[in-house]
């Protein structure tokens, strides 16, 4: 049977191309009689795993000597209370921008260890905008300024990169990138760190890419669990305790995919493009909308909502029954929201507009 096209957020689509290769290396990789859920970590056969997954990875963003490529447990959420642990150095508070839900659990975290400064916020017009960089209150004094380039939940995409600079003497940018890594080219040498969960642009569910400048290792916050520091890790090699090996493995080989695609300034030509065309047929339809400021629209996670939002359940229903999967838009918003990260093909996204014009000219 033909895969359906997946628009889940996260667990999210994978490259049908690296499924086909785990199924291959699942029983045996690569004809040594075991598959690479039963090695061990600390083998030549997965340590030569690990380190090809970090080079293809910093191959695909170009990442400086000077910063560390960490894979580590606990997803993105851990890195909410990792970050201060690791970077406040002393400092009695740090800056966030809040533009979503991420950036609001970001903060609640954070202010479990020191005070947070929120420099800029959406919140009153519900998380539809980005607030424009004049108009943030940032603290020159600052540990680190945290923010949230997508928000995965309202589909907000920052058009810019907040220029707080990257030297030592400056205030470190910090930015979960979990939904919008790998998407397109990015400059890491304008960040201190970066942090992405795997399941939506990387691998499955279970591993966090975390991407440090070196300067800023070694000076955790007084009682922070060995396993929480990255100093530690980065020492171990990520290897401290025992990693999610099959996740590493997987996404070294989506690593491997996107190389062969061509590399993230074709996959930013490709999730433009798809973007637009489902845009587009929101914009030109009266029976979707979109409440995004049209400059801060995600690419990779469109919310839209039904004229009537009774029809919510015969949509999906209707969708699902077209193998269209996971239309559902977050608990917390409603409506609809279709992600449409690398792994998604444009055929997909064809076929959903298909859809939606079917389905509004059926029910509008």
């Amino acid at each position: 049977m033909a895969r359906a096209f997946n628009f889940c957020a996260g667990p999210a689509a994978l490259p049908e191309a690296v499924l086909q290769q785990a199924q291959i290396d699942l029983v045996d990789w690569q004809g040594r009689g075991c598959s690479v859920m039963e090695m061990s970590h600390r083998g030549a056969d997965f340590v030569g795993i690990a380190e090809q997954a970090e080079q293809d990875l910093r191959d695909l963003l170009n990442i400086p000597s000077n910063y560390k490529v960490l894979f580590l447990q606990g997803g993105a959420t851990l890195q909410f209370a990792q970050v201060p642990l690791n970077l406040l150095r002393g400092h009695a508070s740090a800056d966030y921008v809040c533009t979503g839900v991420w950036s609001e659990k970001a903060i609640e975290e954070a202010r479990k260890y020191a005070g947070v400064n929120v420099v800029a916020t959406d919140v009153a017009n519900n998380f539809r905008s980005v607030p424009a960089f004049n108009t943030w209150q940032l603290d020159p004094n600052a540990a680190y300024l945290h923010y949230t380039p997508n928000e995965t939940i309202h589909g907000v995409e920052f058009d810019f990169i907040p220029q707080v600079g990257s030297s030592s003497k400056e205030v470190p940018l910090v930015a979960d990138y979990s939904s919008s890594i790998l998407s397109e080219p990015l400059d890491v040498s304008k960040f201190g760190l970066i942090y992405a969960g795997a399941q939506k642009n990387i691998g499955p569910a279970g591993i966090v890419v975390v991407i440090v400048r070196e300067d800023l290792l070694g000076q955790v916050k007084a009682g922070t669990p060995t396993l929480l520091d990255y100093a530690v890790a980065a020492k171990n090699g990520s290897m401290y305790n025992t990693p999610p090996t099959y996740a590493w493995y997987l996404a070294g080989l989506v690593f491997q995919w996107l190389k062969q695609q061509g590399g993230l300034s074709a996959m930013a030509k490709l999730n433009a493009r798809k973007a637009a065309k489902l845009y587009a047929a929101i914009d030109g339809s009266d029976f979707y909308a979109n409440p995004v400021a049209i400059a801060n629209r995600s690419r990779m996670n469109v919310p839209f909502t039904l004229a009537d939002a009774k029809l919510d359940k015969v949509f999906l229903a209707e969708a699902e029954q077209r193998r269209l999967l996971n239309l559902a838009g977050h608990r917390s918003v409603g409506g609809m929201r279709a992600s449409l990260y690398n792994a998604v093909p444009e055929a997909a996204v064809d076929t959903l507009i298909d859809f939606m014009d079917d389905f509004a000219r059926r029910h509008g």
